[in-house]
C-alpha cells in the first residue's frame, strides 16, 4: 500500500506540522504535556503574505485552535515575546515567528542574538527570495556579486544554534525535524532559523501523513556519573570554604528545591546570577544573594576566600566572576554541574559534571551524608548576610526628594509586589540594582535578560512572560486546581530603553492584556553615565538634552521637552503619573496596587516616575573589567586608568 498523502502547500504543511508538535517532559515523578508551538507571531509583507499568511488565515477559518496567530509591531519585539514565554514556561513552549524577507527577517537578527545568548528556545521563520530565481533580484534582495546564492538570511548562521534553507518542498521533513531536535534540546536549544523562500511557501506537493501526525518530544535530563559524582563529593568533603554559585540551569532543571536541600544539608551558602535569582528565597538562611559585579557584599566576602565553587547551571559570564577577580583564593577549585559540556568544563575545571542539575543534586544528596561545613562558615555568612541586608534596608528606606533614587522605586515596588508576582527587567542601572537588591520570594518570580542586555526588550519580554502567567492559570484550572490568580508581571524600565522599543504597549492594547509597566523617567542613559564617569570619560553622550551647536555636545544644554507618559497615553494605554515631591514613593506603591486590582482583560497600565540618576545603588565592593584609555589629555581618565591598573592586578585564569 502507498502511503497517504494530502496536496498542500510547503506553508500549510509548516503549519499543521507545527501545530502537532508536544514537548513532555518528567521532573521529580511528575509528568508534563503541552504544545511546544502554542502560537504564531507575523509581521506580513510580500514574502510571506501568500504563503505563511494564508495557511494561517485558511486554519484560522476552519480550527481557530489549531494555530493561532498573533499580531505583532516590530519583529525584533515579536522575537523578545517568544523568549519571554520561553523562560517562564522553563524552555518547554516558545513561539514561531513568521516574516518578510528583507528588512523583516533582518529585523530578527538582534532578538536571535538574545535568544542564543539566553539559551532559550525560539523558532524563527524568515522568508527569503525566490529559489528559482524567476525574478531576479526581487525587492528587498541582497546580492552578493562573489556568492549569488547569499541572502539575507545567512546573517543568521552565526546567531543560531540551527539553521536551514527549504529550497524544495521535499526538504521540509529534514529540515524542521532537526530543527525541533534542537529547540528541544538543553544543552544546544537557541535560535532555530529555518529559511523559507517566498516562491517555495506557496508551491504546493504531496505531504506524507506521517509528517503531520502529532510527534512528542522529550526534554532530555541526562543523569550524572557515578564516578564524576564520587570525585565531587571527595573534593567538597575536603573543602574548608566551599561556595555554591547557581544559575538558570537550576531553574530549568525545576532543581530550586534539591538545591535547598543540599545546602541546608551541607550548610554550604549559595550565591545565585542574573539568570538565577529565585533559586531560593532571598532570606533562606543560606541564600548570598546575587554574585559578582552586581552582586550583594555577602556574596562577595564568601567567594574571596573560597576555595571550592561549585557551580550548578552557570555559564559563568563575566559579572558573575567580577571579570575573574572575585575568587582570591590560591587554590580555589572548581566543580561545575551543567547539561551543556561548554559550560561543564569552563575554568579549566578537572572536576565537570555533565548532567542535568536536579538529578546531579539528588546523587550529590546521597553522596554527602553526614557532611557539613564548620561552623565558622556558617556564622561568617551570617554575619555577612545581616550586613548587606542593613545596607538594602537603609537604600529602601532613605528618602531624597523632590527626586527619589532608583533604589527607592526599587523597594516600593518589590513591596507592592505579591510574593508570585513576576519583575521583569533588561538593560541599563537597573539590572544591576535589582540583582544585588530584589527580594525575591518566588522561583518565577524575577526575570532579568541580561546574557545579551538588549535594551527595549522589557515591554515584549514583559508582555511574553504574561501571556504565560495567563496560559499558566489556565492549565492549572483545566487540571482540577485551584485556579490561582494569574501572575501580575511588572516591567521596570529606563527611559532610555522605554525609546528603544515601546510598539508592543500597542499589541498589549489590542489583546487587553493587563501589563503592568513603571518607567523610570531619568533624561539620558543612567548606567552609562555612571560607568562613563568611573572611566574619566565624564558621562560623555549619556544625557538627553538639546544639542549646543558651539561645542557639538549633547551633555549641558537643555533637559529635552519629552512626555513618555503622553506617549504613552497615544497609544491607548492607562497611565498613572507619580508627581515630585515628598509622597513619591508613598503614591508608587498605591499607584502598583491599584494596577494589581485592575481587571486581567483592561490592557495595560503605566506608572510614570522621575527619579535623580546621580543618586547610586550600595557598592557591591566588586568590579567589571571595561578597559580604560592608557594615555589620555583627560586629567580624570588618567586617575581612572590607575584605579583600572589596580583591578587588573587582582585579575586570574582561574584554572582549577
Amino acid at each position: 500500500m502507498g502511503t497517504t498523502t494530502r496536496r498542500m502547500t510547503v506553508a500549510q504543511a509548516v503549519v499543521e506540522y507545527l501545530s502537532k508538535q508536544y514537548t513532555v517532559d518528567t521532573v521529580g515523578g511528575v509528568d508534563y504535556s503541552e504544545r511546544l508551538i502554542p502560537g504564531t507571531f507575523g509581521i506580513f509583507g510580500h514574502g510571506n503574505v501568500a504563503g505563511v499568511g494564508q495557511a494561517l488565515k485558511q486554519y484560522q477559518q476552519q480550527d481557530p485552535a489549531l494555530m493561532p496567530y498573533y499580531q505583532g509591531r516590530n519583529e525584533q519585539a515579536q522575537v523578545h515575546q517568544a523568549v519571554g514565554y520561553a523562560r517562564h514556561t522553563r524552555r518547554r513552549q516558545t513561539y514561531a515567528i513568521s516574516t518578510s524577507i528583507g528588512p523583516g527577517s533582518s529585523n530578527l537578527l538582534t532578538g536571535a542574538a538574545l535568544a542564543t545568548t539566553n539559551r532559550l528556545p525560539v523558532l524563527l521563520l524568515p522568508s527569503d527570495t525566490f529559489a528559482t530565481r524567476a525574478a531576479d533580484p526581487v525587492l528587498q534582495q541582497l546580492e552578493q556579486p562573489y556568492a549569488y546564492d547569499i541572502t539575507v538570511n545567512d546573517a543568521f548562521r552565526p546567531l543560531s544554534k540551527f539553521f536551514d534553507r527549504v529550497n524544495r518542498p521535499e526538504q521540509l521533513f529534514s529540515a524542521f525535524h532537526h530543527g525541533l531536535r534542537v529547540l528541544t534540546d538543553p544543552a544546544e536549544t537557541g535560535a532555530v532559523t529555518i529559511s523559507l523562500p517566498q516562491d517555495v511557501q506557496a508551491e504546493a506537493f504531496d505531504v506524507p501523513a506521517e509528517f503531520l501526525a502529532e510527534r512528542e518530544w522529550r526534554i532530555r535530563r541526562p543523569e550524572a556519573d557515578d564516578e564524576d559524582i564520587a570525585r565531587a563529593a571527595a573534593a567538597i568533603r575536603a573543602a574548608k570554604r566551599p561556595l555554591i554559585i547557581a544559575g538558570g540551569g537550576v531553574l530549568y532543571a525545576y532543581a530550586n528545591e534539591e538545591l535547598a536541600k543540599f545546602a541546608e544539608l551541607t550548610g554550604i551558602p549559595v550565591g545565585n546570577t542574573q539568570a538565577g535569582v529565585g533559586v531560593l528565597p532571598w532570606d533562606h538562611q543560606f541564600s548570598l544573594g546575587a554574585i559578582g559585579s552586581t552582586g550583594t557584599t555577602a556574596a562577595n566576602a564568601i567567594a574571596a576566600a573560597a576555595d571550592l565553587v561549585i557551580g550548578i547551571g552557570t555559564r559563568y559570564e563575566d559579572f558573575t566572576t567580577a571579570s575573574r577577580t572575585a575568587f582570591q583564593n590560591p587554590d580555589v577549585k572548581f566543580v561545575n554541574i551543567n547539561v551543556a559540556p561548554i559550560d561543564a568544563y569552563k575554568h579549566g575545571t578537572a572536576l565537570p559534571i555533565v548532567a542535568d542539575a536536579r538529578k546531579a543534586l539528588v546523587k550529590l544528596n546521597a553522596a554527602l551524608g553526614g557532611y557539613r561545613v564548620g561552623a565558622d562558615l556558617e556564622q561568617t555568612v551570617a554575619a555577612e548576610k545581616k550586613r548587606w541586608n542593613a545596607t538594602v534596608d537603609e537604600a529602601f528606606d532613605t528618602r531624597y526628594t523632590p527626586l527619589p533614587a532608583q533604589n527607592e522605586i526599587i523597594g516600593a515596588t518589590n513591596r507592592a509586589m505579591d510574593a508570585r508576582d513576576v519583575v521583569i527587567c533588561a538593560a541599563g542601572s537597573l539590572p544591576g540594582d535589582l540583582h544585588k537588591m530584589w527580594r525575591v520570594r518566588d522561583p518565577f518570580g524575577y526575570h532579568v535578560e541580561y546574557a545579551y542586555s538588549c535594551m527595549g526588550y522589557e515591554i515584549p519580554g514583559g508582555l511574553g512572560v504574561k501571556r504565560a502567567a495567563i496560559a499558566e492559570a489556565a492549565r492549572t484550572t483545566a487540571a482540577g486546581g485551584s485556579g490561582d490568580q494569574v501572575r501580575d508581571v511588572v516591567v521596570m524600565v529606563g527611559d532610555g530603553s522605554y525609546l528603544m522599543m515601546h510598539t508592543e504597549l500597542v499589541t498589549a492594547v489590542a489583546e487587553r492584556i493587563k501589563l503592568i509597566v513603571v518607567l523610570i523617567q531619568n533624561h539620558g542613559y543612567a548606567s552609562i553615565g555612571s560607568l562613563s564617569e568611573s572611566l574619566g570619560s565624564q558621562r560623555f553622550g549619556t544625557q538627553y538634552r538639546a544639542l549646543d551647536e558651539e561645542q557639538h555636545s549633547f551633555d549641558n544644554g537643555e533637559t529635552l521637552p519629552v512626555d513618555l507618559a503622553l506617549n504613552a497615553e497615544s497609544l491607548g494605554v492607562k497611565v498613572i503619573r507619580i508627581e515630585p515631591g515628598g509622597k513619591v514613593i508613598a503614591e508608587l506603591e498605591q499607584a502598583i496596587r491599584d494596577a494589581k486590582a485592575a481587571p486581567e482583560n483592561s490592557g495595560p497600565i503605566l506608572i510614570h516616575v522621575e527619579s535623580d540618576p546621580l543618586l547610586d545603588a550600595p557598592s557591591s565592593e566588586s568590579w567589571w573589567d571595561v578597559p580604560v584609555s592608557q594615555v589620555s589629555e583627560l586629567d580624570s581618565t588618567k586617575q581612572a586608568f590607575q584605579t583600572y591598573v589596580d583591578h587588573k592586578s587582582r585579575q586570574r585564569k582561574l584554572l582549577g
